[in-house]
């Protein structure tokens, strides 16, 4: 009994020793994540502009939010962006993984250019296509060559192509790293199940469908979880490129959130703003994780 005693008293200061290394980084934690996050949802509920005066009032800037034309604007863009964003990147980040997996001698070279913008910081790559966007610039000159010299327009200016010019941007930009993510899961797929399909006389489309598909079903929640997010939350291309503009034609809710609490000063209103989009991540991506893992079960 006393040696069991002692065992278990040296485990229990083991343990003890253990959560000390743990304190601080739960310490910096709370004060630069969890007590601003709290502070921010609590503001999202007063007239806050500043300073240490802030009244409560209620639900009064998540009335205003909803009855916005501005806002309801951004908030479209932002589900436009989100929704249509998720599609084209998620599908072309699977063909390109599909045809990058082969034995093409050139593969790794072509996964490093596809991957190289992923690790750019989303200004550079913003100040770039700004450029590239220019009227009269490289990108309406390229299209003069190939005589398309019609389809050339103000790209940034033009409120009808603004924010499809933005999605493209931000598809380049990250299709690489949804392709990486589907490599990731082709390559983890065991040859031996394509070599059973082919013994039953399955073609290329028919083994796609029946072992590929589903076996990238974990890749697949992976990478829509994070497109979704990065969509949603929207906000260094936008600023850089349009800052919003032509109008409100490429507004998102993440520059919404940023000119009324820093460029206004309307801090509460702000915090509002970032609550709803929150509040939006949070049950989307919850959405979305479910329905996609309910086929990693069911396969």
């Amino acid at each position: 009994m006393r040696r069991g005693n002692s065992a278990g008293g040296r485990r229990r200061r083991v343990t003890a020793v253990s959560l000390w290394f743990v304190v601080p980084a739960l310490v910096i934690y709370g004060l630069v994540v969890i007590y601003p996050s709290i502070s921010g949802a609590v503001y999202a509920f007063t007239d806050w502009r500043g300073g240490s005066s802030a009244s409560f009032v209620g639900l009064r800037n998540f009335r205003e939010l909803l009855s916005d034309p501005k806002t309801a604007g951004a908030l479209r863009n932002t589900m436009l962006l989100t929704v249509v964003g998720t599609v084209v990147q998620t599908v072309l980040g699977l063909l390109l993984a599909l045809a990058l997996n082969s034995a093409i001698k050139s593969r790794n070279l072509l996964r490093t250019l596809f991957f190289a913008p992923a690790l750019l910081p989303p200004v550079v790559i913003a100040v770039l296509w700004q450029y590239l966007y220019t009227p009269g610039g490289v990108i309406d000159r390229v299209l003069d060559t190939f005589g398309l010299g019609a389809l050339s327009q103000n790209w940034l200016g033009n409120s009808s192509v603004a924010l499809w010019s933005v999605l493209a941007v931000i598809v380049w930009q990250n299709v690489g790293l949804t392709m990486v993510i589907y490599l990731a899961g082709l390559q983890g797929i065991p040859d031996e199940l394509y070599e059973a399909a082919s013994i039953d006389g399955a073609g290329t489309m028919a083994s796609f469908w029946n072992v590929t598909r589903p076996m990238l079903a974990p890749a697949t929640t992976i990478a829509v979880a994070l497109i979704m997010i990065s969509n949603l939350k929207l906000f260094d291309q936008v600023f850089v490129m349009t800052g919003g503009g032509p109008g409100y034609a490429t507004e998102t809710l993440s520059l919404v959130m940023y000119k009324e609490a820093f460029v206004l000063g309307h801090y509460g209103y702000g915090a509002a703003v970032a609550l709803v989009l929150t509040m939006l991540v949070a049950a989307l991506v919850f959405v979305q994780v479910t329905i996609t893992r309910r086929f990693e079960v069911e396969q």
